[in-house]
């Protein structure tokens, strides 16, 4: 039998946590904005909330794990042990941490938490690994940019270690995550946790001229129309600046086979829709990979549902073109469907569903009700408003109706189809409930 790897998923709030365990994570990460890399939309950077969701995590028989992953300057070394101290004894279940000199005073300070090595301390041979493992780590998220082959000699080079690599979210234009742009652009540093995204704001090439320090001045962002940036170029080209989505869910009996312990989910910002799908299509693929199942197609129209800026398997395959670097646009594509709504309660006299709008849907559309154990298609003949008329149209964000649906769960998410779903997919999930 081959060994199960755990699935991980992001988790900026209770929702998102919730929503991940109930479609199948294993486990789910997430940090406190002082020492981890996600400032924004983060509300487990309130101690009652992070202990709510560890309760969660622990009752449900899952895991919690904290991150504590930036780049620490000095200040932050001198209160990281004070300030975590009462953190660590709500009993997370690993902290992920980057740092040399923070992972000393870790281990120092709770010897008996395990430790997990970010994708930001950049592992990429076998000898790091065994090195990490000498001090202590018992898990080791490899970088980004291993291919197939090296995440094998990893595996056969330090068979002890734990190994855990993404599989699906944003990639950035840097190392492991290790950027300099945001910094460079907004003088919010990325590696602090305060990434503005600069590598997907929209820029615009202009023909070349010298700024006054005599440089050649090429590019133009487009909230910035006066402030324009020299680039340049050396004997490989010139690379701007904005990555495709990863999507390895093609890959994942490849991975599993490997003995790859854990695949991570990108996407701490995002919203619970986002994470019950990902994990919804991870957790089927994963299934099927440990019983010897062939993957299962569908799956990738079922992500192709998600906003994503297009996909690439990342560096998992070498020589791919450059078409899977997209350079054109950096706003979000999504082909096959559009997440509708949300649902919220169920009305006990009439059986009716009532749907938080998150964007507009018509009587007549063919919509896909997403639980955690397996989606159904319908075509929506009625709605009804708050005031309990009928009508047509949902317009969008801000408004709630009432629908007939026929849920097995109270909570569901509501997406429609913009292109027509192939007749394989009307059950794109007959093991997410395992």
């Amino acid at each position: 039998m081959t060994k199960i790897p755990e699935l991980l998923a992001p988790a900026g709030n209770l929702n998102m946590l919730r929503a991940a365990f109930d479609f199948g994570a294993d486990a789910i990460y997430a940090g406190q904005p002082r020492y981890s890399l996600r400032v924004r939309n983060n509300d487990f950077g309130k101690i009652e909330v992070l202990k709510q969701g560890i309760d969660i995590a622990h009752d449900m028989g899952k895991k919690f794990y904290l991150v504590s992953n930036l780049l620490p300057h000095g200040a932050k070394t001198r209160t990281y042990i004070k300030d975590m101290s009462s953190v660590v004894a709500l009993g997370p279940d690993a902290l992920i941490m980057s740092d040399p000199g923070l992972i000393m005073m870790a281990r120092e300070a709770w010897p008996d938490i395990p430790i997990h090595l970010s994708v930001q301390a950049n592992t990429v041979n076998g000898a790091s690994a065994k090195f990490w493992h000498s001090v202590g780590i018992s898990r080791v998220i490899l970088s980004r940019e291993l291919s197939f082959d090296e995440i094998e000699e990893v595996r056969q080079d330090c068979p002890e270690m734990e190994l855990e690599v993404f599989v699906h979210g944003a990639l950035c234009i840097a190392y492991s995550g290790r950027c300099l742009l945001s910094g460079y652009m907004s003088h919010r540093d990325s590696n602090q946790g305060a990434c503005t995204n600069a590598c997907r704001w929209d820029y615009k090439v202009k023909p070349g001229q010298q700024n006054t320090s005599g440089d050649v001045v090429l590019l133009q962002e487009a909230r910035r129309p006066d402030d324009l940036m020299p680039m340049e170029e050396d004997e490989h080209g010139t690379y701007i600046m904005n990555s495709k989505d990863l999507r390895a869910i093609e890959h994942i009996e490849r991975l599993t086979k490997m003995g790859v312990d854990s695949f991570k989910i990108e996407g701490r910002t995002k919203s619970p829709y986002y994470v019950s799908r990902t994990v919804q299509a991870y957790r089927s693929a994963i299934n099927d990979a440990v019983q010897g199942k062939p993957f299962n197609t569908t799956l990738l129209g079922n992500l192709e549902g998600l906003a994503n800026r297009g996909y690439t398997d990342g560096f998992y395959e070498r020589h791919h073109d450059k078409e899977y670097q997209l350079y054109m646009r950096g706003h979000s594509l999504s082909g096959r469907s559009l997440y509708v709504g949300e649902t919220l309660d169920i009305d006990s006299a009439t059986g009716r569903v009532k749907v938080d709008v998150k964007n507009r849907f018509s009587v007549g559309d063919r919509l896909e009700i997403i639980e955690p154990h397996g989606n159904q298609d319908l075509v929506l003949e009625k709605m009804w408003n708050m005031s309990d008329k009928l009508i047509d149209v949902a317009p969008g964000s801000g408004h709630f109706v009432w629908l007939e649906l026929p849920l097995k769960s109270k909570h569901a998410f509501i997406a429609r189809y913009t292109q027509d779903p192939a007749k394989a997919e009307e059950s794109a999930c007959s093991s997410c409930g395992e």
